[in-house]
C-alpha cells in the first residue's frame, strides 16, 4: 500500500511539474507561417534562335529549345522553350498566315479565355511595333489557371507566332511570383525583338 502511495505521489509530482513549466512560462509559442524554398535566378543573358522557322528570337541562356521534328510542317513550326531548373516551358507555335488572320487571332483569343475560369484577372497588353511590322496581344492571366502568360504576334500579312507559358506542376501564385517574373522578362525580351526572315 505504502509502494502505490509512493508512485501517486511521485507521478502526481511529475504531472504538477509539467503543467507549472508548461504554462508558467510567459513565452508565447506562435505557429510559424508557411515557406517557400528560395529561388537563386540567373542573371539575364540571351543568345538568338534561328532554326528553320521564318524568324529570329532572343531565347535565354537558362532555357534550352526543344524542337518537334526539326523542321517545319506544312510551313508550320512548332517548338518549346524550356527551363529545366524551373520546370516551365513556353510552347511556341508559328503559322504562316493565308487569309486566315481572323481565324488565327480568334484562336489565340480563345485559348487565353479558356482559362477565365480559373483567372481572377487577365490582363491584356497590346503589342505594336509599325517599324518592326511586329503587332500583338500578351495575356497575363492571375490566379491559379494553368497557363499564366499567353501571347501572339504577327505582322498581319505572312507570318503568325503563338506563345503559351506552362510549369509542369499545378501552380501557385505565391510562390511562383519571383519565377513568373523572370519568364515574363524574357517574354518581353522575345515581343520586343523579334525579327521575320
Amino acid at each position: 500500500m505504502k509502494k502505490l502511495l509512493l508512485i501517486g505521489i511521485v507521478l502526481t509530482a511529475l504531472l504538477g511539474f509539467f503543467l507549472w513549466k508548461m504554462l508558467g512560462t510567459d513565452e508565447v509559442l506562435i505557429p510559424k507561417p508557411k515557406g517557400y524554398f528560395r529561388i537563386d535566378l540567373p542573371p539575364s543573358a540571351y543568345r538568338n534562335f534561328e532554326a528553320s522557322c521564318p524568324f529570329t528570337i532572343p531565347v535565354s541562356e537558362f532555357a534550352t529549345i526543344e524542337l518537334f521534328d526539326n523542321e517545319m510542317k506544312g510551313d508550320s513550326c512548332r517548338f518549346n522553350i524550356f527551363y529545366p531548373k524551373l520546370n516551365a516551358r513556353i510552347h511556341c507555335t508559328f503559322l504562316p498566315i493565308d487569309g486566315n488572320i481572323n481565324d488565327l487571332v480568334g484562336d489565340a483569343y480563345g485559348f487565353a479565355a479558356k482559362h477565365e475560369m480559373k483567372a481572377s484577372a487577365i490582363e491584356r497588353i497590346w503589342i505594336e511595333s509599325p517599324e518592326r511590322d511586329v503587332f500583338g496581344i500578351q495575356y497575363n492571366i492571375e490566379g491559379g489557371a494553368a497557363s499564366p502568360v499567353q501571347f501572339f504576334l504577327t505582322d498581319s500579312t505572312q507570318h503568325f507566332f503563338r506563345g503559351a507559358l506552362y510549369f509542369d506542376f499545378a501552380p501557385n501564385p505565391d510562390s511562383l511570383a519571383p519565377v513568373l517574373k523572370f519568364i515574363r522578362n524574357d517574354i518581353q525580351k522575345i515581343t520586343d525583338e523579334i525579327a521575320w526572315r
